[in-house]
């Protein structure tokens, strides 16, 4: 059965990027990447990703229009966005009228929710979301991208350190007040 996993790195106050959409603040703290929480073993299980528009354009000017990724991507988006290879489709609507679609592509592997926390939530609250795995930095923001748009209930799964991140692994019960 394919399992919907949201991966990514947070702050301590929940945010993914600052009001500027950086994150300056994530690449200044150690981490090693054959730790826990490493991205290399989990894109083993991964045969497709997910993400917003903002997601996929912040890759694309971080790493000069490249795209490294080989899975199947969908983004979500209500712009024009120009797919950078043909393996990217860009989608619109709510994530359940896609859902057949995204399985299909990720073959007997996990669909990676790559991020926002907005496109997140409505995932999970379409009954999408299984797993939540954040490497939480010790740095505050105050404000910028929140790490989850909506209120749900999680069930804490795993928790060890990498470097100076706490990597924790959460199952997804459902709306909050569902336990």
């Amino acid at each position: 059965m394919t399992r919907y996993r949201y991966n990514t790195a947070t702050t301590l106050d929940g945010f993914l990027a600052d009001d500027a959409d950086s994150l300056a603040w994530l690449f200044k703290q150690d981490f090693v990447e054959d730790g826990p929480g490493s991205i290399d073993a989990f894109m083993e299980e991964i045969g497709a990703i997910v993400m917003g528009a903002t997601t996929y354009e912040w890759i694309l000017e971080h790493e000069k229009g490249a795209w490294t990724y080989t899975q199947p991507t969908f983004v979500f988006t209500h712009r024009d966005l120009a797919p950078v290879t043909d393996t990217v489709t860009m989608i619109q609507g709510e994530p359940a009228a896609h859902r057949a679609a995204i399985e299909a592509a990720a073959g007997d592997k996990d669909v990676w929710m790559m991020g926002g926390g907005d496109l997140a939530a409505a995932f999970a609250a379409a009954g999408m979301l299984d797993q939540v795995i954040v490497s939480i930095a010790p740095v505050t923001l105050g404000s910028g991208r929140p790490l989850m748009g909506g209120a749900f209930d999680l069930r804490l799964t795993s928790a060890d350190r990498n470097g100076d991140f706490v990597v924790a692994s959460f199952d997804v019960v459902g709306p909050l007040g569902s336990r």
